[in-house]
């Protein structure tokens, strides 16, 4: 027996006073996630273990709210752990191109730098006033004078040995020279060539004699001035060392619970006592005018560079990387021009989100994360070896190899949460190892939540954060109620609401703009009704095209009569941002053959795959229906009307079937009932998707044709818990100008078309005289035998 569904049927209407006014209060930070227990779940354990891998991918359709729910759950979370440490980089005086990286505790990384920025200055200044103390001056005359009486005892003891040998020794600048003397006067170049050989020869015996000892001497003079030289240095690294360990105290005793920092304190200490000539200058700007003659300022290797400064984090950090290219996740290592060529150091290292993220959570979006040359693999080396490290991405390449930084990697510790759809999860994990290895936890956004009491008032509550988070005019109960429907109707089904919050607010948004331009105190459910008028009028410009054609029979559409192999199919259009039901005619013709069911839109190449499924099992089912022992013997026809699109689903397979067995039968149609469901092959009618927008659509074309008070839809009895029909619908239902039967097989759907009795099979497998399938039965015996005639004539013709 077929049933019509009752006006309360067709819409789950919300009533005001199922909405507590304790819903108007915010909804409390941990009760972002509405109606999402089984992802808040995924998170919180996510979140909770501190295992390697159990890294969380976010699941969900876009517009579901999992960005904003999810950002505000890690914060709420955030919040209670501790605050990670400050990280920076120094300069390495072992290994100057593998920079170090020191840890510090939250905040005081800013304050180690400001630190070693004001010993730097300090000793800057300090050092070459030491320099110009009288004091210094006085110990290092003493030094040089305790020296120069050394060398000047060697040089003395020379001078006597030369005297008693006849010779004088004279120091010039182009070196020494023996001179030979007589009677104490030096002889010239002239004078000795004037000289016996004999004397000469003997002379220059003493001379060859007198070389070795200069040259012994000489080379003791060096070994005492280089004493002295080093001497002085050590006295310049006395005085140094006083002045930075004085410098130095203070600094060491506020870091020494840090390791690292003491042993950097040590590394500054040597290597300012190695390279004291850079500190003094008399004053800084010499300093300055000497270094920026070089490439680089040799200062800078004092600086310190912080790289993460969490001194104003609360909690644990909370990042949301909206463009995850490589120098963004991972950062980089920038590059200066000087005299046209790029220099860089340790003090141009930047940190990316990763490190910023250290010690709490990164949220990034696969999407973009894949579209990203780099990233993904990047990222994945980073989890798998729970290393930061900052280099070119051209360096794993090895498309250059030229000299540069390699700075010291950062341990990591943090949770990455991955933002994307179901498609995306499964085709890493099925096709990425590494992906089911690092992202062990899923959490799941679904589309709906149950419809019930408490997830209505949490309804409520979102609208009363909403209005309060964006300064909108607050809802009454009657919008709220509206809004509970509207979210009904997005889900798809009576007991149960969307969870696609971004929709359902820009719905709000569009209400309290409303509310606002009248100058309404609250949001009424006329302001909602109107919001979602409005939105539809602004696309519906193809529907109302559509519908006007229908009108003036441009596109023939028939709702009333009856007529033989025609139906009213409903389809429905999808333009983006507006979906709507299109009533179509099909039709069917058949004539004797062997050509079986043939889909015109199939052949015509505008049929999908799940339509050509469809039309498919209308075979089956006739076959199952009335030709068990023998084959069909037909060749049909079946096409929708005016169709110049593609067409996809299977929904209207059942018009198609009621078409062909109308043709076949020779019995005609209501055409004022259209029809939507899908039918397998035992004529079962199947649930179908868009079942609101196609009741809506032939109403509407009813409407402008004018309802007669007996149009109506027949539409599978398991889409009843789905409608959410329009009020215009729903009071049509009320007053009986409008009618949806609810229909499971193909009899119910045929004995309403027809107003004919289907007909059991009787024991003999026959149908009874004077039914439908009778009729049918009929009809496809007469097409055998006429296939059969024709075979035998052709098969006469041809022996003949």
């Amino acid at each position: 027996m077929v049933r019509k569904a009752a006006p309360e049927e067709v819409r789950a209407v919300c009533r005001p006073e199922e909405i507590s006014s304790a819903a108007t209060d915010a909804i409390k930070p941990l009760e972002a996630i509405i109606g999402q227990e089984r992802a808040v779940r995924a998170l919180e354990f996510g979140l909770g273990i501190s295992a390697q891998g159990f890294n969380i991918f976010v699941a969900g359709l876009p517009g579901t709210g999992k960005n904003t729910a999810v950002q505000s759950f890690l914060e709420t979370i955030a919040v209670t752990k501790p605050v990670p440490p400050d990280w920076c980089y120094v300069y390495n005086f072992r290994e100057p191109y593998c920079p170090r990286a020191l840890k510090l505790p939250p905040g005081h990384g800013k304050q180690f730098a400001e630190d070693m920025r004001n010993f730097l200055k300090q000793a800057r200044q300090e050092i070459p006033r030491l320099f110009k103390s009288d004091e210094y001056a006085q110990k290092k005359d003493e030094t040089i004078e305790r020296f120069a009486k050394e060398k000047n005892s060697l040089l003395s003891a020379l001078n006597e040995k030369a005297e008693q040998e006849g010779f004088v020794i004279q120091i010039g600048p182009t070196g020494i020279f023996i001179i030979p003397t007589v009677e104490g006067k030096p002889l010239s170049a002239e004078e000795f060539d004037k000289l016996p050989e004999e004397t000469k020869k003997e002379i220059m015996e003493r001379r060859k004699q007198l070389e070795d000892l200069v040259t012994t001497t000489l080379r003791e003079v060096q070994k005492v001035e280089r004493k002295a030289q080093e001497a002085v240095r050590e006295l310049d690294r006395q005085v140094v060392a006083i002045a930075l360990d004085r410098l130095l105290a203070e600094l060491k005793e506020k870091y020494s619970s840090l390791k690292e920092v003491l042993a950097y304190f040590d590394a500054v200490y040597q290597d300012i006592l190695d390279n004291i000539s850079l500190f003094r200058k008399e004053t800084i700007e010499e300093q300055q005018r000497g270094a920026s003659l070089q490439q680089e300022n040799p200062f800078r290797k004092y600086e310190v560079n912080v790289i993460v400064d969490n001194s104003e984090t609360k909690g644990a950090p909370v990042v949301v990387e909206l463009n995850p290219t490589y120098t963004n996740l991972f950062g980089t290592i920038e590059k200066e021009a000087h005299f046209g060529a790029l220099i860089t150091d340790f003090t141009l290292i930047r940190a990316g989100s990763l490190h910023r993220a250290n010690g709490g959570y990164l949220v990034v979006s696969v999407e973009e994360l894949l579209r990203n040359p780099f990233s993904w693999d990047g990222l994945k080396r980073a989890l798998r070896d729970r290393l930061a490290v900052i280099e070119d991405p051209l360096d794993r390449l090895g498309v250059l190899t030229t000299k540069g930084l390699r700075p010291e990697p950062i341990p990591l510790d943090l949770k990455v949460i991955l933002l994307g759809d179901a498609l995306l999860y499964t085709l890493l994990y099925y096709y990425d190892p590494d992906f089911r290895e690092l992202f062990k936890v899923k959490a799941e956004f679904g589309v709906w939540m149950d419809r019930t009491k408490e997830n209505i008032q949490k309804y409520a509550a979102f609208f009363a954060t909403l209005c309060q988070k964006e300064n909108l005019i607050h809802f009454d109960a009657s919008a709220v109620a509206k809004l509970v429907e509207h979210g009904s109707r997005l889900a798809g089904f009576q007991d149960k609401l969307s969870t696609r919050f971004a929709e359902i607010a820009d719905l709000a948004r569009e209400a309290s703009y409303y509310a606002q331009q009248e100058g309404a105190p609250y949001v009424t459910a006329d302001h909602v009704n109107k919001a979602a008028q409005e939105k539809v009028y602004r696309s519906n410009l193809v529907q109302q095209v559509i519908q006007e054609m229908i009108k003036k029979n441009i596109i023939l559409l028939d709702i009333e009569g009856e007529k033989v192999g025609q139906v009213n199919g409903l389809s429905v259009i999808s333009l983006g941002d507006l979906e709507f039901g299109k009533p179509t005619r099909i039709t069917a013709t058949v004539a004797a053959g062997r050509g079986g069911i043939i889909d015109i839109e199939r052949e015509a190449k505008l049929g999908g795959k799940i339509h050509t499924k469809g039309v498919l099992i209308l075979g089956g089912y006739l076959s199952e229906k009335y030709r068990r022992e023998s084959p069909l013997a037909l060749s049909a026809r079946l096409v929708f009307e005016q169709s110049y699109e593609g067409v996809e689903g299977d929904s209207a397979s059942s018009a198609e079937l009621f078409a062909l067995l109308s043709a076949l039968a020779g019995v005609p149609l209501k055409q004022n009932l259209a029809v939507t469901g899908s039918v397998n092959q035992k004529g079962e009618i199947q649930p179908v998707g868009g079942i609101n927008e196609k009741i809506e659509g032939f109403f509407d074309v009813c409407r402008i044709k004018g309802l007669t008070g007996d149009q109506g839809v027949l539409i599978p009895e398991g889409n009843l818990q789905q409608l959410m029909l329009r009020e215009d619908v729903v009071e049509a239902v009320r007053e009986g100008k409008f009618h949806i039967y609810l229909i499971r097989t193909v009899d119910e759907g045929l004995e309403l078309l027809t107003g004919m009795k289907p007909g059991e099979r009787q024991p003999d497998g026959t149908f009874p005289e004077g039914t439908f399938h009778y009729l049918v039965a009929e009809r496809l015996k007469e097409l055998s035998q006429q296939v059969s005639a024709a075979a035998r004539d052709k098969k006469d013709s041809d022996s003949g």
